[in-house]
């Protein structure tokens, strides 16, 4: 029965309710009106959520909290698990808590293994929040009115709101909670428009009138993915915060933060507020990515990102339930359906943007130290990576180039021919990379250092409250900080840019410090006294202060305080820099940033910051490897064998190993720490990390058709198992282990002294790649001598598998199928050489695979058509090319060798486009049958055997 529910004026509300009511009895629900709203279209999910159905029970008891008296015993019956905090501001005393109107509860103990103690003070479930009113439907979805009579206790609170519900399509839902008198600030971050409400969805909504609350449900199955009913709503000038349920304890997302994938639901609070310091447990790091994913029974998942950019922190307890609390700015909120996790991702990157295509080169190896204080010493470095067979595509340096750490100059001393050895290391196939801060110098006299004064001239700098520069403390001294929100700061950035690269012509940038970080507090002259700076609510900030290690939170910028800013300062210095690097160098921007915001991806690349040379950081990279991807920044990797303090030699070949399948790819250490370069090492050390490098290096075809698909369909590259088993509920919590893609799973070793590693293999048959000839792989060093199986045929079980110090292990899975090239010591080598297939069969006799290919560095390749896109299939006993796209670009790829996995019966015959192939190998202990061919890879061919 399709029922319109009609809206009600205030002095009808009575009888508008009793016609509610009998009208729900009738249709055989039961809904009490002052409960729930239920829109015409959504009706027939209106079973109220349990733990509603449990508030409304409780609140029916008595009558609202009398904030005098303190709050009725019977309404503070809450289970622990399920209390949300009255005191997140402070710590207070009962007849604090009280005098809130809320109930105070000592609890006996802290919860073992959590972060925060569960609330003392907490409130009852008639807490008096805002009262829905004036629900209209529009053409997008819905409008209404929400309005609170009684203040809470924070100041300034905001009485009258307006809500937007926006059905924008079939899986994501988006609705904005803002003050319809005031204007505040909003993230300025470009999103989808829509113009009408989508046809059909995935979801309904439900709202409740009083407390006003939204619920949204999946079609499917009924489920409750969010509902705000939980908590009050909060929305004063300074404090905003917005409750759920959640329908299961295992979720992900909200970065940057050190610790597993999945987070604890355990009286957890992630702080998101960017930050200078090294990876530490329970602390806000470089980046603030206020966006969750959860995975549901069955296989499903739903995403929930708050556009907000203000501090804030996020607290998770273990009913399980969130809440957002942020420092300003609006509720901006988009819940996305799936189905699945990967819908979720791509949900998620259709908001924020799609990553940017990497230049080929950018994929290959890189290496860097704080403490290569010379050219000579920098051009050892890349002779000593030749001489010992180290592939090497990017050398990189670090402060040392700087005139007196100033950017866009370099030191006559140390530097003098720095223009020539970056021209060498082009001529060698080689690139350049060099760090650049976003704090100019202030301290010269005028006239002395250009980037100063033309970027005062051109008043691109952010100022403190007398409108002059702010002025802080960084590597070169007194320094100023660009407002890249300021288009005039773009323009100047990328003329800074224009005329440093006229003089050195790097090919990419590393943006460091960016948060952006300052060695003193606020400013010189310290921080003015007002509510920006004092908030009334302060998230859990290392330092206690929001102008801790950064600027002045009420320093003004073109488009905002930096009090709203703050966390878009890395993200808006990214773009400006994306930017200046398409002008000037016309080709692909290679930009890697410490600091980042939602929609970092589609810009730049990012490297986990200072991590410590021990076991503990290297294991836990691959879950912020992960993480990245799942928020589009797949171009993601930690430094490699550890930045601060130093590595051991085991340490240096298992991170090298892991690192060679980290989608960015870096060698860095600090100043003062031991060299850490692979050639440091002894012989089978090196050994070991040449293996490593040559496999990444012969994958690398592979990689970059991956980092296409991401590109352009929102996928990722690095993946956690969970992204393609959702439906096996054992892969959810697996971190130490990594997918590239749907086809290669990598095992890594992350403990000292072990020789074996146990990893968990979904259901399927997993080929091991030392399998593949050596042949295949180009010049691969020979197969470890370890005893290993040349398959995993599993049924969804953990596994213990041979890993001497020499070895890492990957995993093709059956029916796939990955292009491989012969390495070389760059990627400009290694473009030219032969390519292999690896084939991994099905049970069934079935594989796939892909290959994007282009000339590696031109910008709008897809427009212009200037690439080649073939598809692998095979099938009866026969492989077969399908040429989605080609053009001369890939014409001259030649393929050399196919190695098929899972041929369970020697061939008698192999034929090549008609050709009979008489040397043709096969082993039946493996099941492996290695083709030699002579075909190329943009034309049509057919291999089969029988």
């Amino acid at each position: 029965m399709d029922m319109k529910w009609p809206p009600c004026s205030r002095p009808l509300l009575g009888a508008c309710a009793l016609l509610s009511l009998a009208t729900a009895a009738l249709v055989g629900h039961v809904l009490l009106h002052d409960f729930m709203v239920v829109p015409r279209e959504l009706h027939d999910f209106s079973q109220v959520p349990k733990e509603m159905n449990q508030a409304h029970q409780q609140r029916a008891r008595g009558p609202g909290p009398q904030p005098s008296l303190g709050a009725a015993p019977t309404q503070c019956e809450v289970p622990p698990n399920s209390r949300f905090d009255c005191a997140p501001d402070k710590a207070i005393t009962r007849e604090q808590c009280e005098a809130r109107g809320c109930c105070y509860v000592p609890a006996r103990w802290r919860p073992r293994g959590s972060q925060m103690a569960q609330p003392w003070c907490f409130f009852p479930p008639s807490y008096p929040s805002y009262k829905l009113g004036n629900l209209t439907t529009t053409e997008t979805g819905y409008t209404a009115t929400l309005s609170r009579d009684t203040p809470t206790f924070f100041p300034k609170d905001v009485l009258t709101l307006r809500l937007d519900v926006l059905m924008e399509t079939e899986s994501r839902l988006h609705f904005t909670i803002r003050d319809p008198a005031n204007r505040r600030y909003e993230v300025p971050l470009e999103t989808p428009r829509v113009h009408s409400r989508a046809p059909s969805t995935l979801y309904s909504v439900e709202f409740s009138e009083e407390p006003f609350g939204v619920v949204v449900r999946r079609k499917l199955d009924g489920r409750v993915v969010l509902n705000t009913t939980v908590a009050p709503l909060f929305f004063a000038e300074q404090f905003l915060q917005l409750s759920t349920s959640l329908p299961s304890p295992y979720i992900t997302g909200l970065a940057e933060h050190l610790g597993p994938l999945m987070l604890s639901t355990n009286w957890t609070k992630v702080t998101l507020w960017n930050r200078d310091v090294a990876p530490t447990y329970d602390v806000n790091l470089y980046g603030s990515h206020p966006f969750y994913l959860v995975l549901e029974d069955g296989g499903l998942a739903h995403g929930v990102f708050l556009l907000n950019s203000n501090a804030m922190d996020v607290v998770l307890q273990p009913s399980p339930a969130l809440s957002w609390r942020s420092t300003g700015g609006i509720l901006d909120v988009y819940v996305l359906l799936g189905p699945e996790p990967k819908s979720v991702v791509r949900q998620y990157l259709d908001i924020v943007g799609y990553p940017f295509m990497p230049p080929y080169w950018g994929l290959g190896f890189h290496l860097c130290r704080w403490g290569y204080s010379s050219t000579a010493i920098t051009r050892q470095v890349v002779e000593n990576m030749t001489r010992a067979l180290f592939p090497l595509d990017v050398q990189w340096n670090d402060l040392d180039y700087m005139d007196a750490r100033r950017d866009f100059t370099f030191n006559t001393d140390g530097f003098g021919d720095f223009p020539a050895m970056v021209q060498e290391l082009h001529q060698g196939g080689r690139r350049y990379v060099m760090i650049v801060d976003p704090a100019i110098s202030s301290s010269g006299p005028a006239g002395s250092y250009r980037p100063y004064d033309e970027g005062l001239r051109r008043g691109v700098f952010i100022t403190n409250e007398t409108g002059q520069p702010l002025i802080g403390k960084v590597w070169p001294g007194p320094t100023a900080f660009p407002d890249f929100t300021n288009p005039e700061a773009l323009d100047w950035w990328q003329d800074m840019v224009a005329e440093f690269h006229a003089q050195v012509p790097f090919d990419g940038m590393w943006i460091d410090m960016n948060e952006p970080s300052n060695f003193v507090k606020g400013s010189l002259d310290g921080c003015p006294d007002s509510d920006l700076e004092n908030p009334p609510y302060v998230p859990g900030v290392l330092g206690g202060t929001l102008r801790a290690a950064t600027l002045c939170a009420s320093s003004r910028q073109f488009l905002s305080t930096h009090y709203n800013l703050h966390n878009l300062y890395g993200l808006t210095e990214a773009l400006a820099s994306h930017r200046a690097l398409v002008k000037v160098r016309g080709t692909r921007p290679f930009v890697i940033s410490r600091s980042t915001f939602a929609g970092h991806g589609r810009y730049a690349g990012h490297w986990t910051g200072d991590v410590w040379s021990n076991w503990e950081q290297l294991s836990s990279s691959v879950p912020e490897v992960l993480l990245f991807n799942l928020l589009g920044v797949p171009l993601v990797g930690a430094d490699i064998c550890g930045f601060l303090g130093n590595t051991s030699e085991e340490l240096c070949v298992r991170w090298t190993q892991l690192g060679a399948f980290y989608p960015f790819m870096r060698n860095h250490n600090d100043l003062h720490s031991l060299p850490q370069e692979p050639y440091r090492f002894s012989y089978s050390a090196q050994q070991a990390m040449r293996t490593a490098l040559t496999l990444r290096y012969a994958l690398l075809p592979h990689l970059y058709t991956l980092f296409h698909r991401a590109h352009t369909g929102g996928e990722t590259v690095a993946r956690p198992l969970f992204l393609e088993f959702p439906e096996d509920p054992r892969t959810w919590t697996v971190d130490r282990q990594l997918l590239w893609g749907e086809a290669l799973l990598i095992t890594p070793v992350l403990e000292a002294g072990k020789v074996e590693v146990t990893g968990y293999f979904p259901t399927g048959t997993w080929y091991n790649l030392q399998t593949v000839p050596a042949e295949a792989f180009g010049s691969l060093p020979p197969p470890p001598s370890a005893p290993f199986k040349s398959a995993i045929h599993s049924e969804g079980q953990w596994v213990t598998l041979p890993a001497p110090l020499d070895t890492i292990n990957l995993h093709l899975r059956a029916g796939h199928i990955i292009p491989l090239q012969g390495p070389g010591l760059t990627t400009t080598e290694s473009r030219k050489q032969p390519m292999a297939l690896a084939v991994a069969l099905t049970g069934s006799g079935e594989a796939r695979g892909e290959l994007f290919w282009d000339d590696g560095e031109s910008l709008g390749v897809l427009e212009r058509g200037a690439y080649m896109q073939v598809v692998f299939l095979a099938r009866n006993n026969t492989i077969v090319n399908e040429l989605l796209h080609v053009t001369s670009e890939g014409a001259g790829l030649q393929l050399r060798k196919v190695t098929v996995l899972g041929v369970v019966t020697a061939p008698q015959q192999v034929v090549s486009n008609g050709i009979p192939v008489s040397n043709f190998t096969y082993s039946p202990h493996t099941q492996t049958l290695a083709i030699p061919v002579s075909l190329a890879m943009g034309e049509q061919f057919l291999i089969s055997w029988s």
